[in-house]
């Protein structure tokens, strides 16, 4: 079969981004337009100045992957992108630049996921360095600011299934990491500085105990027989737990002070915050990032061992986490199970991943009907 390029368009949450894939396993161009600066002083993503960046940027955005790749969107073969799940208004943004733009060229669309997005975002980056086959069932953790879900994947024909067998009940847990960094006033994003930080201070000084959910789900879409392995995840309890050490120990004052010599900095770095938190602050914050990546990294372990996989992908921004990749590459290594990750650069919301995930759908002819929209809740079936 002949060479496939796909145009891929992310507009799910605070990143506008446009790629161009060779047959899903080739990265030809990636641009990525980011809203951290936008979002900074709120401390968190504003859904309706998010959609705003997106409208600006969107065109300028697709216009340079495309100059990139040495592209026209006449000589593209398909544009995917994302239709969910994320904020309703961004997503609308790219859903409908993207009917647009293929119905004035009259290529197909495809609607993905954007959560087979960053599992696909695993095989793109094992494909670049050979030929290489995932062996199913695999394990997919998708953990990032706005999920945290666990999917076994298996094939069927040209695509692949997921059952969810587990996900958070509240927080994600990169939504913990940002509102655990916002509380101390050490910065947006926090996954980022919270792993900074967390190299400077003792893992074990405080205990946090982390939420175990016994009952089985409630939702019966969730369940797919008594065979599979099912954990749970919640983060809400952890926060509240760093919120109640600080105000046991009168934390406040020296928050107050970070804030003020960091609002001090135009731009203030890593090394910046890390000069103004004491001990107790670097022990607080790794002794925080340590409970919550033992949580994602056993029961992830665990449901790998009770469903019989091999492989684990790992995925999503969290995915970045330092920490995170050397636990799970360990004890995963133990127990014989390999495990993979995105780069880094992969890891965060991008549309190279999106491009990738739609090749399957191309091959299998799963084009997007006309009246296609955005869906925030969309699941991963």
């Amino acid at each position: 079969m002949s060479d496939v390029y796909i145009l891929g368009i992310e507009t799910s949450c605070d990143e506008t981004a446009a790629a161009v894939v060779r047959s899903g396993e080739e990265l030809i161009a990636n641009v990525v337009y980011s809203q951290i600066a936008t979002h900074q002083p709120f401390g968190g993503v504003v859904p309706e100045l998010a959609s705003r960046e997106h409208l600006r940027a969107i065109v300028p955005v697709v216009r340079q992957a495309l100059e990139q790749a040495n592209r026209t969107l006449e000589s593209v073969d398909a544009v995917a992108v994302t239709r969910g799940p994320g904020l309703a208004g961004a997503l609308l943004v790219g859903v409908s630049y993207a009917k647009a733009i293929t119905y004035a060229v009259g290529k197909p669309l495809i609607g993905v996921n954007h959560l087979e997005g960053h599992i696909h975002a695993v095989l793109l980056e094992e494909r670049k360095h050979g030929k290489w086959t995932p062996q199913f069932p695999l394990l997919a953790l998708v953990v990032s600011g706005g999920h945290t879900h666990l999917y076994l994947a298996r094939q069927r024909e040209a695509g692949w299934t997921y059952h969810d067998v587990g996900h958070t009940r509240d927080d994600a847990a990169g939504e913990a990491f940002d509102k655990v960094a916002k509380l101390l006033e050490l910065g947006y994003p926090g996954g980022p500085v919270i792993d900074f930080l967390a190299r400077h201070g003792h893992g074990h000084a405080v205990k946090f105990p982390i939420a175990q959910i016994k009952h089985r789900d409630r939702n019966p879409e969730n369940r797919h027989g008594d065979d599979e392995t099912r954990v749970d995840f919640s983060y809400s309890g952890i926060k509240t737990a760093v919120l109640r050490y600080v105000e046991v120990h009168n934390m406040r004052k020296a928050i107050e002070e970070r804030r003020r010599k960091l609002r001090e900095i135009a731009s203030p770095k890593a090394e910046d915050v890390l000069a103004a938190c004491d001990k107790q602050t670097l022990d607080l914050v790794a002794s925080f990032q340590n409970a919550l990546v033992n949580d994602l990294v056993s029961k992830t372990l665990y449901a790998a061992r009770g469903n019989n996989v091999a492989s684990i992908f790992v995925t999503g921004g969290v995915a970045a986490n330092s920490e995170l990749r050397a636990r799970f590459e360990a004890q995963a290594g133990e127990e014989g199970v390999s495990v993979h990750f995105p780069s880094r650069k992969l890891s965060t919301d991008n549309a190279a991943m999106i491009a990738a995930a739609a090749y399957p759908h191309y091959l299998a002819g799963d084009f997007a009907p006309d009246d296609l929209s955005a869906d925030a809740g969309l699941r991963l079936r």
